[in-house]
């Protein structure tokens, strides 16, 4: 396995990229293409002879050297198998998961087998439905990372294609049968407050009651009027203020450290209840959360480190790695995103990587399984062969 990535800005820089790409030995198998909203037709992509996958990235990409507008993620992989595949999401988000896996599955010429990892790029919505219906083909035990497709203002101009088809909405799915080992790492970067209640009440993503009270009556005085309410009959965004006030759902726990699985608040309703950007089932134990500019910045470095540690390899063992940064926590730390993509090349040892900032993530929570949530980090690190 080789991997190669590419910040680029513009399309004679892609032209060439591509070019690049063509003529090395052993071809490409597997391009993972992530771009700034308006910066890339992924028609420009499809005399690439592997897999390609696209998606839009809140603000662009990371990778070893900064942020681009364009990012590709290139493996060659002669001994193993990649199949990509796109489909639009009507009413029916089960459906079309479960028909792009196996779509990929088929394009990668390996029906009835499980791959390694499944690499997803959905658009904001039901992400959890395209789980399951991604799990309903290649079963729990195949690990799902990736992120919702995301634009620069959370105005719905986001899209994912495999060059083939491109929606805004829809999902790509992507089927990876690799030679080498990956690892994998799904974390936040918040820490727990003593602030704790059951959701009484609720209706898919809103929030209605915490204990039985208006859940943002509780939700305020959890974070001390940090983040503001409804007021006047009108709906207040809270998306921005609520980026370091989560709230988290302790799934599991790892050596007596409790795992959260975070669900980001994005409105406030003046009926009193909570929109967010994940499911909260009713009876679930809910967690006051609380982040902080320095701790996320330096997350990205740490999830990478946590990947490696999970399957026992050192860093200079690594061919390269696909990140996954929330969107929200990369506006929030802005000013800071050198010591990001600087943690990350610490931790992998400088090797390629890619970088996606998005709008909802997806990977596997260790002892429970594949899970969506919002405000976590997620790494795919790729060994190089035996």
């Amino acid at each position: 396995m080789k991997i190669q990535s590419f910040g680029l800005n513009g399309s004679s820089e892609l032209d060439r990229a591509i070019k690049e790409l063509a003529a090395q030995e052993g071809g490409c198998s597997f391009l993972a293409v992530h771009h700034r909203e308006g910066c890339l037709d992924p028609t420009a992509l499809s005399d690439v002879a592997g897999a390609v996958h696209c998606a839009t990235s809140c603000g662009g990409i990371m990778m070893q050297q900064g942020v681009s507008d364009i990012g590709l993620f290139a493996i060659s992989d002669p001994d193993g198998d990649y199949g990509t595949a796109c489909v639009q999401i009507s009413d029916d988000t089960y459906a079309a998961a479960r028909a792009a896996t196996q779509k990929a599955i088929s394009r990668a010429d390996r029906e009835g087998e499980a791959p390694d990892l499944i690499w997803i790029s959905i658009t904001p919505g039901n992400e959890e439905d395209a789980l399951k219906g991604i799990e309903d083909v290649v079963g729990s035990d195949v690990p799902i990372i990736g992120g919702s497709a995301a634009d620069d203002t959370v105005s719905g101009r986001w899209s994912v294609s495999d060059t083939q088809d491109t929606h805004n909405a829809g999902i790509v799915v992507s089927a990876l049968f690799c030679s080498t080992p990956l690892h994998i790492a799904y974390q936040s970067g918040y820490e727990p407050t003593p602030h704790t209640g059951v959701a009484t009440k609720t209706h898919g993503r809103t929030l209605l009651e915490i204990d039985g009270k208006p859940a943002a009556q509780v939700y305020t005085s959890w974070n001390q009027g940090t983040v503001p309410t409804a007021k006047l009959g009108e709906p207040v965004n809270i998306l921005s203020q609520a980026t370091l006030w989560p709230v988290g759902r302790q799934t599991s726990s790892l050596c007596d450290v409790p795992y959260f699985l975070l669900a980001h608040p994005c409105a406030s309703n003046p009926d009193g209840s909570i929109e967010l950007f994940a499911e909260i089932n009713e009876g679930e134990r809910l967690t006051q959360m609380t982040g902080n500019k320095d701790v996320l910045a330096a997350r990205g470095g740490r999830v990478a480190e946590f990947a490696l540690k999970s399957g026992n390899v050192p860093n200079h063992q690594v061919e390269g790695a696909l990140v996954v940064y929330c969107g929200g926590c990369m506006l929030a730390v802005q000013d800071q995103l050198e010591d990001v993509y600087s943690g990350v090349n610490k931790a992998l040892d400088d090797k390629p990587f890619l970088g996606v900032f998005t709008f909802g993530e997806q990977g596997r929570v260790h002892g429970v399984g594949n899970r969506h949530g919002n405000l976590m980090i997620s790494c795919v690190a790729f060994s190089k062969s035996e």
